[in-house]
């Protein structure tokens, strides 16, 4: 028996819960598992639904209605793919943020008492408002992008619920599975940066109890818990006492402020990464005999090559700026010498070998950095010659039907240096046109600058997100990832139907003949969708 059928039998049988599964992983791992494997015996989709019919409606819209499952589709045939999903998959009514994750105590009885394999892949991971507005010239030109990148916005309680509450709750969970042999749980290489400067290698070693980021702060899990409620609670009191929309925006940005003051304190780049950190450190101290793996992938980009080359959904992280360049409507921003990224198939690709790998072996703790830095890093400068020679050969054209002609962005490999310029360039201009509305009272200039004012506060935020990221000296290893490749005997990875040897990746071609156009259709298609 070959690699692959070894690691794909390893499915054959086993019923499995998976959470986070309307997530662009979660989708990928569920088409994954159904192709390679139709013996599975049951993925059960916990998704939050208040029954088990609104679940399946969510299942069926959000998930396999998708054209990531074309494949598939064709494969099976529209009648038999509908009644082989329905005899699969089994969506349930849940909500990881509370106790049993939301299941009535006979439900949960009756899963614990299935279930083989756990896969954790919940997170609150949408931070930032649905559109980001950049500067396009010193006139104050707009565009809106949306993105899905995770920004410093989040709101600390919501975080905590998910990304740290949620993965208690899941271990917990797992704790009465009786016959469960392995927890998998999926996070982020963005918990390991920091705010200040950490150099060499980042170890694809576990979070400990109070581990910190910043010497000499006392941090404590259950303190932190009690001050997001504490805050909260006020909050919902002085919104109680005076119920309006303006009340109920200020406890959000509150919230907000509170996670990101709390986070940077102790040394994390912004919530996200706070709450995946706290996460993590509970899931070891809970743990006792589980047997854990924890994946932490890089920035994931569209994918390589299965089930089909160039399969994305929203517009995350380096993505609003490929978007942007396009669209002539980023004039300048930051970013470092490499960018640690991942096709979204290899990280599903190494998550089922590690699945395989570590199944049924009592006392499992392992953590996999799935990236490619080390490897194959690709770096700002790739990426800008990708999008150049993409652009000289599919020039943007505008709804004038005029071709737009390019310019180089202006990328700044520190964010004092991009503050600078945008000083100059964009704050300068904007007191102009203050001190001429206060000259001339013109309606039309005072709308003219409150707009271009919010675009360019908006730049700002974007780019201090970033920052701890570029000016990061660090580097994650992958010696874990790197065995776990060679447990394969694949040798080199292309062709391999579980790659994630990223040395068979060519960033240039990849990203010109796949994840450009990727990122720029879906950019499309959200614009329309935001204008119909």
């Amino acid at each position: 028996m070959d690699a692959a059928a070894k690691v794909a039998g390893c499915f054959r049988d086993r019923t499995i819960l998976i959470t986070g599964s309307t997530g662009f992983l979660g989708k990928l791992l569920v088409e994954k598992i159904l192709r390679v494997q139709p013996g599975v015996k049951k993925l059960y989709l916990l998704v939050r639904a208040p029954d088990d019919a609104a679940a399946e409606q969510r299942v069926l819209h959000e998930i396999v209605g998708k054209e990531l499952f074309s494949v598939l589709r064709e494969k099976h045939g529209a009648d038999d793919f509908q009644s082989f999903v329905k005899e699969k998959v089994s969506p349930l009514a849940g909500d990881m943020r509370r106790e049993n994750l939301g299941l009535e105590s006979t439900r949960a009885k009756q899963l614990s008492e299935e279930i083989d394999i756990i896969v954790n892949g919940a997170a609150t991971t949408n931070f930032n408002e649905r559109y980001i507005h950049i500067p396009i010239t010193a006139k104050g030109d707009l565009a809106e992008l949306h993105t899905h990148a995770a920004c410093p916005s989040c709101r600390y309680d919501v975080a905590l619920a998910s990304n740290t509450l949620g993965t208690v709750h899941v271990c917990k969970f797992a704790k009465h599975c009786g016959h469960l042999k392995l927890l998998l749980h999926v996070s982020s290489i963005s918990i390991a940066y920091v705010t200040g400067k950490q150099k060499g290698r980042i170890l694809e070693e576990p979070f400990q109890m109070g581990q910190m980021l910043k010497n000499g702060r006392c941090f404590d899990i259950e303190a932190e818990l009690e001050l997001a409620n504490e805050v909260k609670a006020k909050l919902v009191m002085a919104r109680s006492n005076a119920s309006t929309p303006h009340h109920q925006q200020l406890e959000k940005v509150a919230m907000k402020e509170l996670g990101l003051k709390r986070a940077k304190y102790f040394g994390w780049a912004n919530v996200y990464a706070f709450t995946k950190a706290m996460g993590e450190m509970l899931l070891g101290a809970l743990r006792e005999d589980l047997p854990v793996v924890i994946v932490r992938p890089g920035i994931i980009t569209s994918t390589l090559q299965d089930p089909f080359p160039g399969w994305i959904e929203g517009i995350r992280t380096m993505d609003v700026v490929i978007a942007a360049c396009y669209e002539q409507k980023l004039p300048c921003f930051i970013g470092g010498p490499i960018l640690d990224s991942i096709p979204g198939d290899m990280v599903v690709n190494a998550t089922m070998v590690a699945m395989a790998t570590h199944y049924d072996c009592a006392g499992t703790h392992v953590v996999y950095h799935v990236t490619s830095a080390l490897q194959n890093p690709l770096s700002c400068n790739i990426l800008l010659e990708s999008m150049y020679g993409y652009l000289l050969i599919n020039p943007h054209v505008g709804d004038d039907k005029r071709t737009i002609k390019h310019k180089r962005l202006i990328l700044f490999s520190r964010y004092g240096y991009f503050h600078a310029y945008t000083v100059l360039a964009y704050k300068t201009p904007l007191q102009v046109l203050y001190l001429a509305n206060y000259l001339l009272h013109c309606g039309r200039i005072t709308e003219h600058h409150s707009k271009h004012k919010r675009s360019l506060n908006h730049l700002m935020s974007l780019a201090k997100f970033y920052a701890p990221y570029v000016s990061f000296k660090g580097c994650f290893d992958d010696t874990n990832l790197r065995k776990l490749w060679g447990t394969t005997g694949a040798g080199h990875g292309d062709g391999y139907m579980f790659n994630f040897d990223t040395n068979c990746i060519n960033w240039r071609l990849y990203l010109f003949n796949t994840h450009i156009p990727a990122v720029l259709k879906v950019a499309a298609d959200m614009r329309k969708e935001g204008s119909a």
